[in-house]
């Protein structure tokens, strides 16, 4: 099942991660857009795959580690997160209204695009 996470709850969901577990963050978004506006997530790693290089690139990501999902708006990651989890991820969440929100939620020195 899709966990629906805002950004203020990711440090909170990156905390309960199994102790061998390091969570994920998954950006999917266009690397312009990576460019434009990015987090650094504490207790995290910050992958980033475009949504489109991802069926390719599936091989990178374990399907055992806390995923969030990552995108401008909430959609994409929305999409990639069922992907996932129809992929056999067990541990899948999508940051509801992506980065933008984060901006507006977590920190606004997040430029909004």
């Amino acid at each position: 099942m899709i966990t629906h996470i805002h950004p203020e709850q990711l440090a909170q969901w990156i905390a309960s991660a199994p102790p061998d577990a390091q969570p994920l963050v998954l950006d999917v978004r266009e690397a312009w857009e990576r460019q434009t506006a990015s987090i650094a997530p504490t207790g995290a790693q910050l992958v980033s795959i475009p949504m489109g290089e991802l069926p390719s690139r599936l091989q990178e990501l374990d399907a055992s580690r806390p995923t969030a999902c990552l995108c401008h708006h909430g959609m994409r990651s929305l999409r990639v997160a069922a992907f996932l989890e129809h992929q056999g991820f067990e541990q899948v969440a999508n940051i509801t209204g992506g980065i933008d929100a984060w901006s507006a939620q977590v920190d606004p020195a997040v430029p909004r695009y």
